[in-house]
Order: structure tokens, then sequence, then C-alpha cells
């Protein structure tokens, strides 16, 4: 029951943090894309890296964090079936270069975030 409740907590903070960045990004910057889709997607896959390489290198993160981390709080935040959807609507209304470079944007930056995260944390620790 504690892990039920580390997660549920996480993913509150996740969702909440979520809809913060969606809100204040749209507001900045008006863009067929999603940007705060790509924003938490891209710093979903950074932290998680992050978490994962700390976690298995160190004892800084203990087995409760590390599931109030990833699967709360990155679960939360992190949005695919989000961007999923906004890709196929692209699509689905001849957007077909704005949903490549959706998909493109997402994947490869997002991958990215975990590659950085990983070598900084391998650097540091």
């Amino acid at each position: 029951m504690q892990k039920i409740i580390y997660v549920g907590i996480g993913g509150f903070i996740g969702a909440t943090i979520r809809y913060l960045i969606t809100l204040h990004s749209a507001k900045l910057v008006n863009s067929n894309i999603s940007l705060g889709t790509l924003i938490v997607n891209v710093l979903g896959g950074f932290l998680i890296g992050m978490i994962m390489e700390i976690s298995m290198s160190t004892n800084l993160i203990s087995s409760n964090l590390k599931l109030f981390l990833t699967t709360g709080l990155m679960g939360g935040l992190t949005t695919f079936s989000t961007f999923s959807y906004e890709t196929i609507s692209l699509m689905n209304t001849g957007r077909y270069l704005l949903g490549t470079m959706n998909i493109c944007l997402n994947l490869f930056l997002s991958l990215g975030g975990i590659i950085i995260s990983t070598f900084l944390c391998k650097t540091i620790f």
C-alpha cells in the first residue's frame, strides 16, 4: 500500500507540473506543434535518465524514492499518449511534415536527454 501512495503522489505532482508547463508554453509560443508536450517529454527523458543512472551507480536514491520519481513523477509528467494523439491529428489534417517533425523532435530530443543526463551522472558520480 505504501508503494501505491508513493506512485500516486508522484503522479499527481508530475501531472500538475505537466499541466503548468503546457499552459505556460502555449502562452509563450503559438505553434502548430505542442511545445508543452515536447518540453515535458524531453525533460522527462533527461530526468529519468539521471534518476536511473544515479540509482544504479550510487545509494542516493532508495527503492521507494526511485518508484516515486520514475513511475509516479515521470509517469505523470511525460505524455506519450498525448504526443501520439497530436501526431495523428496533424497527419489526419494533411500536415504530414509537422507530424513527422513532431515525431522526430520528441523521439530524438527525449533520447538525447537520456544520453546527456546519463553521461553527466557518470561523470559526476
